[in-house]
């Protein structure tokens, strides 16, 4: 495996970071989302976010084959030290160990910008990533039963958080 380096995302990010994200849509294995992104939206999507709520990529060679970034578990500020996030990686590049370099840096990261709990919701059927938040501390919180559609039917979701 090629070395792997993390660095903040930039604009310049956002083509790869849609191919990535758009990618996770398409396998229904990570989000209830099905719209793809386009890179426009992303370099948007990318603007429009804090200094709480930053972007990492994962390149190897020069390529994004992955990102992270921490988000607004809700938008109250009783809220504010709780962060949500989102991890995806780029199909080849999956079992590779991208995911939990991306997953250990956000986990220092929110603790730098003073989080003090990282939620997730996760499909119950995405054994790896259930099994890498469970390596990193991830406790499970229950399962909220058909939460959403995905193609014509209902999915649950798993809740897992992580006090820092």
């Amino acid at each position: 495996m090629s070395a792997i380096a993390l660095r903040p995302a930039t604009p310049a990010d956002a083509a790869a970071i849609s191919l990535v994200y758009n990618q996770g849509i398409e396998d229904r294995i990570a989000t209830l989302e099905t719209e793809l992104r386009t890179p426009e939206e992303r370099k948007q999507w990318l603007a429009s976010r804090g200094p709480r709520h930053p972007v990492f990529v994962a390149v190897a060679d020069e390529t994004v084959v992955g990102w992270g970034s921490l988000n607004v578990y809700n938008a109250r500020p009783a809220y504010q030290y709780v962060a949500d996030f989102s991890i995806y990686i780029e199909r080849r590049w999956r079992g590779k160990g991208v995911g939990r370099r991306l997953l250990e840096h956000l986990i220092e990261q929110a603790r730098a910008l003073r989080y003090h709990k990282m939620m997730l919701s996760a499909f119950p059927f995405n054994a790896t990533g259930v099994a890498l938040y469970e390596r990193l501390g991830f406790t499970s919180v229950g399962i909220l039963h058909e939460m959403g559609q995905l193609d014509g039917r209902w999915v649950d979701t798993l809740i897992m958080e992580k006090l820092l």
